[in-house]
C-alpha cells in the first residue's frame, strides 16, 4: 500500500450498527432480527434505483419509504407512534464497540465519514454516539444529489480532505461500497465483520480487516 494521508469511513454499518434497530422493533414484531434485514436491505435497493432513475430524495425519506415497504412485505401493522420510534432510532444508532479507541489510534490524520446518510441524521448519529470528537469531517451525499456508488459521491471525500484519493484509506463493510470506491481510486480497507464472500466486481480490497481497530495507519 501506498502511504496513507488521510481515512474516510463510511457509515451505516462501517461505524455505526444498523441493526441497533432490533430493540426498537420488539415492540411490534416477534422477529425484529427480520424486520430490520429487510429494511436495510430495501434501505439500499432504492438508493441503487433512484440514483439509476435520477429521482434523488434524501435519505431519511428513503429509509421511511422502505420501512413502510417492509411492514407491508411483513404483514405488521404498528401504530404511528411504533413506525416513529423505529424511524427515530435511526437518530441515535449504536456504533460498534471498538470505533472510538480506533478513530482515536488514527489520530494526527485527517478522518472524515461519507456516507449517504441525510446531513441531519449523520450530525444526530455522531452527536449521540460522542464520536465527534474523533471526526475532522462529516460528508452526506446531499450536495450531489446521488447515491454510492456514483462517482460523484467517492469524489467528496478528496474533494472536502484536499487529498488525492490514491493517498486516503477509504473504509467499508459493505462490499458493494468497497468495490465503488477502489474503482473511484482509493485504497480501501474492507471490514468484513461477518466473514462475507467478496463482490465479483472485478475489484479487490487493499486491505481486509474483521474490526476497526486493525486499520494499518
Amino acid at each position: 500500500m501506498s502511504p496513507i494521508r488521510g481515512y474516510v469511513f463510511d457509515a451505516y454499518g462501517t461505524l455505526f450498527d444498523v441493526h441497533s434497530v432490533i430493540e426498537a422493533g420488539r415492540a411490534i414484531t416477534a422477529d425484529p432480527a427480520t424486520l430490520s434485514a429487510t429494511w436495510r436491505q430495501k434501505q439500499l435497493e432504492y438508493t441503487w434505483l433512484r440514483a439509476l432513475m435520477g429521482a434523488y430524495v434524501d435519505f431519511w425519506e428513503v429509509t421511511e419509504a422502505a420501512l413502510q415497504h417492509t411492514l407491508r412485505r411483513l404483514g405488521l401493522t404498528p401504530s404511528a407512534a411504533q413506525v416513529r420510534r423505529l424511524m427515530d432510532a435511526y437518530l441515535s444508532l449504536a456504533c460498534f464497540p471498538e470505533v472510538p479507541a480506533a478513530l482515536e489510534r488514527l489520530a494526527g490524520s485527517p478522518r472524515a465519514v461519507l456516507s449517504n446518510g441525510s446531513p441531519t441524521m449523520l450530525a444526530a448519529a455522531v452527536a449521540s454516539s460522542g464520536l465527534a470528537k474523533y471526526l475532522d469531517h462529516v460528508i452526506s451525499v446531499d450536495p450531489v444529489r446521488t447515491y454510492k456508488p456514483s462517482p460523484l459521491v467517492y469524489a467528496l471525500g478528496p474533494g472536502t480532505l484536499g487529498i488525492p484519493a490514491g493517498e486516503l484509506l477509504f473504509v467499508s463493510s459493505n462490499g458493494w461500497d468497497v468495490a465503488g470506491a477502489k474503482a473511484f481510486g482509493y485504497q480501501v480497507a474492507w471490514c468484513n465483520r461477518t466473514d462475507a464472500p467478496e463482490e465479483e466486481l472485478g475489484v479487490r480490497p487493499d486491505v481486509v480487516v474483521r474490526t476497526l481497530d486493525q486499520l494499518p495507519r
